[in-house]
């Protein structure tokens, strides 16, 4: 089965590592994990220490919104949001950070009390950026 179509961000990670941010093919559109970029440069970076060691997950929150908001302006250029979307998987460095975040951003970024979505939060040792707290895979359908 072929693409339907695809989307990128334009962002260097996406030829570097290679990959597309989304792929619709039938009624399914699959995101990849989403970061907390605006263009090339990651909003609320965590402080690092001299190992490159996350000191401080504060920005969590920060960072999920925003991976939040790049997966809507995705969803959009296919015609749809995030009411279509039925699953997703938060990746997290700090998982009671996440979880402590993730009530109030997930409620916000869906519009309603009770997101209709299945949800997994998974806590990780390490994501691709140095600084970065959350990514978010999604699965909508249309």
């Amino acid at each position: 089965m072929s693409a339907d179509r695809v989307e990128n961000f334009g962002v260097p990670w996406e030829e570097s590592y290679g990959y597309v941010q989304a792929i619709k093919r039938g009624d399914s559109i699959y995101l990849s994990g989403q970061l907390a970029n605006d263009g090339p440069k990651i909003i609320g970076l965590a402080p690092l220490d001299q190992d490159g060691q996350i000191m401080d997950a504060a920005n969590t929150g920060e960072q999920m919104r925003k991976a939040y908001e790049n997966a809507d302006v995705l969803l959009h250029r296919f015609g749809a949001s995030l009411d279509d979307v039925v699953e997703e998987t938060v990746y997290a460095l700090d998982i009671d950070a996440a979880f402590e975040a993730a009530g109030p951003i997930r409620k916000a970024a869906y519009g309603r009390d009770d997101p209709q979505v299945a949800s997994t939060l998974v806590g990780v040792t390490r994501l691709a950026i140095p600084g970065q707290l959350v990514e978010i895979k999604m699965v909508a359908r249309v």
